[in-house]
């Protein structure tokens, strides 16, 4: 089974990379995840336990970096990749 997870880390800072950012983006790179960055959030696909094994990292390390919300939706995908 595959799943999407969508995301975005706060607070937002237009001058900076924050570092709550890149812990999240450190994280779904390290796990191996197919990453889509948006304008507003971040997408990342993988298998289940890929995923959901990163989400929980996700959590605690971005608020371990100083994110005060983390905004985070789970997708069941289709066979094909694609959203149901």
């Amino acid at each position: 089974m595959r799943l999407m997870v969508e995301f975005t880390t706060e607070p937002f800072e237009l001058d900076t990379f924050p570092e709550h950012a890149a812990a999240a983006r450190k994280v779904v790179d390290e796990a191996g995840l197919d990453v889509l960055v948006g304008p507003f959030g971040t997408g990342a696909e993988g298998e289940a336990e890929q995923v959901l094994a990163a989400v929980t990292r996700l959590l605690r390390e971005t608020l371990d970096a100083g994110a005060t919300r983390i905004s985070v939706q789970v997708s069941l995908l289709g066979e094909e990749g694609g959203t149901p």
